[in-house]
């Protein structure tokens, strides 16, 4: 069982930056960011996979978002940049236990507020 603990989630206003954290409590293949905005079903937004060193990204947040982190210590983090109102959502954090394209653990999500 792995945990997950995010952090950094707060409002801010249009084109301002966040960075968010989250830490697992045990090994992980990869680590994401998903988001669920109101009415919304969650979508992906980053992730990264530690033994590749390659990162992805959601066609919306390229250039603006940042995913990073330290496979050492399973803690990945999300930098935005240049948020927008429809950045606005519930940002969740989640583990890759395996190559497999699905994640395996979920953290319990922290608000982001992007005011117009």
């Amino acid at each position: 069982q792995v945990q997950l603990v995010e952090s950094g989630g707060r409002l801010v206003q249009a084109g301002g930056s966040l960075r968010l954290s989250c830490a697992a409590s045990g090994r992980t293949y990869g680590m994401g960011w998903f988001r669920q905005a109101p009415g919304k079903e969650r979508e992906f937004v980053a992730e990264i996979i530690w033994s590749a060193h390659s990162t992805y990204y959601q066609d919306s947040v390229k250039g603006r978002f940042g995913i990073f982190g330290y496979s050492a210590n399973n803690t990945v983090y999300l930098r935005m940049n240049s948020l927008k109102p429809e950045d606005t959502a519930i940002y969740y954090c989640a583990a890759r236990l395996g190559s497999a394209p699905n994640y395996d653990y979920w953290g319990q999500g922290t608000q982001v507020t992007v005011s117009s």
